[in-house]
């Protein structure tokens, strides 16, 4: 069979890769990714190949007025922004937070490793797990360990060991290639909460390396720049689920209650994305950003179409979601919760603050506005 995978919300699964402020010029609201070999020869053939060097050594952005010529001619890609406006706010911001992370690709162009959609239904099974008998008893998971993998051993309790793990029920292969003109240079920003009053907060935004300024001037906050898919992208590849594991005899050897299926994990999903998606909508009614409501109420109705036709689920994946993207424990409130993640560096001073946890989330500016979260897909299979 074969997997249909929609963008719903801009989407990034990197390479791990970043392009620096060294490596590309704007020009004509894109990114020209300079081919830096092919410059290099050029150059060395006369007198101006040592000034190029010490401007890469010393600049934290190449000059245009004595290299933009490069941007013309010697790119090997041109990424277009977004929004005309995203090249301004490029031009105003300083070097080091210029590192625009880039999407996963091979010799034949990008695509979605198989990899990072297993990973998302995994997130939605231990979910699934963690809220039925097998749920893990939090205050007791740091044990004597050191705190920085407290989950594991529940994790690995909930889905099972090696080969009676529940995800050996379905192989998901790498996507087909996708062409390059489904990827768009997107401004996010970090949007944080600010205290109002008991139980009420604002809307504040980020500055680097430190600060906040009001939600009404996204303006003066730092941006963040990031290769992604455009919203309506569709992806496709290969999935297979392993008939001899859904037979229930074998179930049974593995001591899985009932055979696991892409439909159990569809359904596992779903919840998962349903709590998610009511948490991203509290807050976004904290911080009053009615395009970012919208887009969620959107995503609550692809979540309601793909539950009726039973042959799919909603998504979060890749860069930009956060811990609450990534973790399959969704109540940050649980007083035990807390107590897990005050013995995490990263964490405490946060959780110790009072406010709700995580009050940050990277949010997608579209035509300037905020309005999306980032990773968001619908995944169909038949």
């Amino acid at each position: 069979m074969k997997y249909r995978l929609t963008c719903l919300t801009p989407l990034l699964v990197g390479d791990g890769h970043k392009l620096s402020p060294i490596d590309y010029m704007v020009w004509k609201d894109q990114v020209n990714v300079l081919d830096q070999r092919r410059i290099f020869r050029l150059l060395a053939k006369g007198p101006r190949l040592e000034g190029y060097l010490q401007q890469l050594k010393r600049a934290d952005k190449l000059d245009f007025a004595s290299w933009g010529g490069f941007a013309q001619n010697f790119a090997d890609r041109r990424i277009p922004f977004e929004h005309s406006s995203a090249a301004a706010y490029w031009e105003r911001s300083s070097g080091e937070t210029l590192h625009i992370p880039t999407f996963f690709s091979g010799p034949a162009g990008p695509y979605l490793p198989g990899s990072a959609l297993k990973g998302a239904l995994r997130t939605g099974m231990l979910f699934s797990r963690w809220h039925s008998a097998a749920a893990p008893a939090l205050e007791e998971l740091l044990g004597d360990r050191s705190g920085r993998h407290p989950g594991e051993d529940a994790e690995e309790q909930a889905l099972g060991l090696g080969g009676s793990n529940f995800m050996r029920a379905v192989s998901i292969s790498d996507s087909d290639t996708f062409p390059v003109s489904a990827l768009k240079l997107y401004m996010l920003r970090v949007s944080t909460l600010v205290r109002k009053g008991p139980e009420q907060y604002e809307l504040g935004w980020k500055q680097a390396p430190r600060g906040t300024v009001p939600g009404s001037k996204p303006e003066l906050s730092t941006p963040i720049f990031a290769e992604m898919v455009e919203p309506g992208t569709v992806l496709e590849g290969l999935w297979r689920e392993n008939a001899f594991l859904a037979q229930p005899e074998i179930a049974r050897m593995l001591r899985w209650r009932e055979p696991v299926n892409g439909a159990r994990l569809f359904a596992a999903a779903n919840d998962y994305a349903e709590r998610l998606l009511a948490i991203q909508k509290q807050y976004a009614a904290w911080t009053g950003m009615s395009a970012l409501m919208h887009t969620l109420d959107v995503l609550e109705q692809w979540l309601a179409h793909v539950r009726e036709t039973g042959n799919g689920c909603v998504l979060s994946l890749g860069w930009g979601g956060g811990l609450l993207g990534k973790t399959a424990w969704l109540e940050t409130g649980d007083a035990a919760y807390k107590d897990v993640l005050r013995q995490i560096p990263l964490y405490a001073r946060a959780v110790e603050s009072g406010m709700p946890f995580p009050k940050t989330r990277r949010i997608v500016f579209l035509q300037n506005q905020p309005a999306a979260l980032p990773g968001w897909v619908v995944l169909e299979v038949g």
